[in-house]
């Protein structure tokens, strides 16, 4: 399966994967883990043990936060 996968932010791949990979897998040939990114089809999330069903996505990196080392805010 053939999958095009825009990287908001990033490039555009093109990846193989196959026929019963789930959306965790396209992640992991992405460089990505299910907790740094979400993958969407059709501008929703789908959960990343579900079946790739899809031969154009879009995967969205998850920003993390939180206080400064030295606990001061801005």
């Amino acid at each position: 399966m053939r999958v095009i996968c825009e990287v908001v932010g990033g490039q555009t791949e093109t990846i193989h994967l196959p026929a019963d990979a789930d959306y965790a897998a396209l992640l992991s040939r992405l460089g990505f883990s299910r907790h740094e990114a979400t993958v969407l089809v059709d501008g929703s999330p789908v959960p990343a043990d579900a079946a790739v069903d899809a031969d154009r996505v879009r995967v969205l990196r998850l920003v993390k936060g939180g206080a400064p080392k030295d606990g001061k805010t801005a």
